[in-house]
């Protein structure tokens, strides 16, 4: 009798390191980051997901297409299957996914819509150093004080929203988004642009990282403040000139590593870029991108928009 209790005792423990390396293999697959693109048709939509293992469960973070990145109020991953709601409200839409041939592919029904995607893993990006010694190229002037023929715009349904006057490029308020015809790897990008009253504008490295164009003077510093890597890394000081007076930035981007400087202050010190921000035009970290210029908010004037490549 003793032994086959034994016997049942030693199958019951068994059972349970075998469902304990079973669950942390399910959890591995998923761990880490993820560059999300819709499929045809939604190929328009982006998303990125990282997850971690937080103690004895997980836990995991999300940019649902546009807004900043945020914790996900849960997930769990069963038979493996990810699944997770995208906000803490009961009726919000639920993504699935499932890791297939290294890639994470899901769908998610918003509506009568359901959206499928893939995920990729974000490049191996090598040890980066964006104030390096740098050899620059011929500087590409995307605005020259006559014309925008440099830029498409992000919406074409809608009207081009941008008009130049005076030497000065000024959107319409709720316009649309400039997005440069000439993509660019790394690269320094030099800015002026003045803000009026609440101006809310962005300036958009590659079409996937957002620095913050925001009339925030003398407002503390924060993840959305001027030329924050847009809800993921707060400036390290407020530069911020008054609305009205003109604002000089400029920024150099190498691999995932960025520095900026406002109104001659350093704001971003080769800072790390976890991942693309809310409205990113494609989730393809590794290529080459346009500058994209947020004009679908308020209020903004440019004056200066030169993107001068790094070559070595």
């Amino acid at each position: 009798m003793k032994s086959v209790r034994l016997f049942a005792v030693l199958l019951l423990v068994c059972c349970s390191f075998s469902i304990a390396v079973t669950a942390s293999a399910q959890e591995k697959a998923f761990l880490g980051k993820w560059d999300i693109q819709g499929v045809a048709p939604n190929e328009g939509v982006v998303y990125w997901l990282e997850i971690k293992k937080a103690g004895d469960g997980l836990e995991g973070w999300f940019l649902n297409r546009g807004g900043s990145v945020y914790k996900l109020p849960s997930l769990k991953i069963e038979n493996g299957e990810l699944t997770f709601p995208v906000s803490a409200n009961a009726n919000a839409p639920v993504q699935h996914a499932k890791v297939e041939g290294g890639k994470l592919t899901g769908w998610v029904t918003v509506g009568s819509n359901t959206i499928k995607w893939v995920g990729v893993r974000p490049p191996k990006w090598g040890n980066y150093n964006a104030n390096g010694s740098h050899k620059f190229g011929a500087p590409v002037v995307l605005f020259d004080g006559k014309s925008l023929d440099a830029f498409d715009v992000q919406l074409k349904n809608r009207p081009f929203g941008w008009s130049v006057s005076d030497g000065i490029a000024s959107n319409d308020v709720h316009g649309n988004n400039l997005v440069s015809k000439q993509k660019f790897q790394d690269f320094k990008i030099e800015c002026e642009y003045k803000l009026e009253d609440k101006s809310n504008s962005g300036i958009y490295l590659r079409g996937r990282y957002e620095l913050q164009v925001l009339d925030d003077y003398g407002k503390p510093t924060e993840s959305h403040g001027h030329m924050a890597v847009y809800s993921r890394v707060a400036p390290k000081v407020n530069a911020s000139r008054p609305k009205g007076e003109w604002q000089q930035m400029e920024a150099v981007i190498v691999g995932n590593r960025v520095t900026v400087r406002l109104n001659g202050q350093v704001v971003q010190d080769n800072t790390l870029i976890e991942g693309i921000t809310g409205g990113a035009l494609d989730a393809n970290e590794g290529a080459p991108g346009p500058i994209m210029i947020q004009g679908d908010h308020e209020k903004v004037h440019f004056r200066k928009i030169v993107v001068t490549p790094i070559i070595k």
